[in-house]
């Protein structure tokens, strides 16, 4: 693991995202609720915030972190017959957050794959990557839009 003992603590914040594509059956399944196993938003909502708090249990050099804030926000999107998630984690730490969000992202989706894999085994989890990153020695990142 990188040493960040001699770095100063300041505000750092990531956001990342990703998609999970599905049939359009599946995605008005989840948008119509019913799942005998709950609320498959709520519940990936919830399994998002649980990856980014275990995200260094899991990646073998991620320094363990105490997260301020994490937020998860999941959209339909029925012209693309995906679901979108956003995640926006915060800390004030001497190293970044862009491992817990991009966690975040994908803890989210594969629980809805999870969740529905039984009526759609051919959904797929994509794009997943970093949009912004805050804070630290390399100030602000942004992804460029793209056309």
């Amino acid at each position: 693991m990188v040493d960040v003992g001699t770095k100063t603590a300041t505000h750092r914040m990531a956001v990342a995202e990703g998609l999970i594509t599905m049939h359009p059956d599946t995605l008005k399944f989840i948008r119509e609720g019913g799942h005998k196993k709950g609320d498959v938003l709520g519940t990936a909502r919830i399994a998002g915030i649980m990856g980014a708090k275990k995200t260094a249990d899991l990646i073998p050099l991620c320094h363990p972190l105490a997260l301020t804030h994490i937020e998860i926000d999941l959209q339909t999107r029925p012209q693309e017959d995906c679901v979108h998630c956003l995640a926006r984690v915060q800390t004030y730490d001497r190293t970044g957050v862009e491992m817990e969000a991009l966690m975040a992202v994908q803890i989210a989706l594969l629980t809805i794959y999870d969740m529905c894999k039984a009526m759609d085994r051919g959904m797929a989890i994509e794009s997943v990557r970093l949009v912004e990153k805050a804070g630290g020695a390399s100030g602000t990142w942004r992804r460029k839009k793209e056309r």
